[in-house]
């Protein structure tokens, strides 16, 4: 019993002795996917830029603009320059419909009835929260937006597929200023 016991003491002295190795990684990160997805995003956004270039020349009547934030805009009606535009804070009352690229309407401006939104403090896709913006009471805009500027990758998780530029048709109502 007494070399048992003194057999067990040794054991457990010389694994007690010995430090933990560290575990040699089972995957080796590269940057490679990063690199890809990189890649391939720029692909995409070159053929999305491609098919909306074509989308605008095909409205001869009508010259849209660049807008500093990636997308593409056209004034149907336009306000003079001693309006407003919206600030942050402020609740905008709008209605808007939803097309593809085709001009399939994927969303009427029925659909979706009217929309109030306090800039910048609730979630709107990027495109329109920025294309908001831009606008003063009563003007109406159509606004091309890439995937990227529009719902992404991701959709609307309804009608709105992945990577799917849009053109929307928004008109702004009233604006009233934030008082804080």
């Amino acid at each position: 019993m007494r070399y048992l016991l003194l057999l067990f003491v040794m054991a457990c002295l010389f694994s007690g002795c010995k430090s933990p190795e560290a575990r040699p990684p089972v995957n080796i990160k590269s940057g490679s996917f990063i690199k890809e997805s990189v890649e391939r995003n720029k692909k995409l956004n070159k053929k999305e830029r491609e098919r909306i270039e074509k989308v605008i020349a095909n409205f001869t009547d009508k010259t849209f603009m660049t807008s500093e934030n990636g997308f593409w805009y056209h004034y149907n009606t336009k306000v003079d320059k001693t309006s407003k535009t919206p600030q942050f804070g402020d609740r905008v009352e709008y209605s808007y419909d939803v097309s593809n690229l085709n001009g399939q309407i994927i969303y009427s401006k029925e659909d979706i009835g009217n929309q109030v939104y306090y800039m910048d403090k609730e979630e709107l896709f990027s495109g329109l929260r920025e294309g908001l913006k831009l606008m003063k009471p009563t003007e109406e805009i159509t606004f091309i937006f890439p995937s990227q500027k529009a719902y992404g990758y991701y959709g609307d998780d309804n009608k709105i597929g992945t990577n799917v530029p849009l053109i929307c048709n928004v008109t702004l109502k009233t604006i009233t200023q934030n008082n804080d």
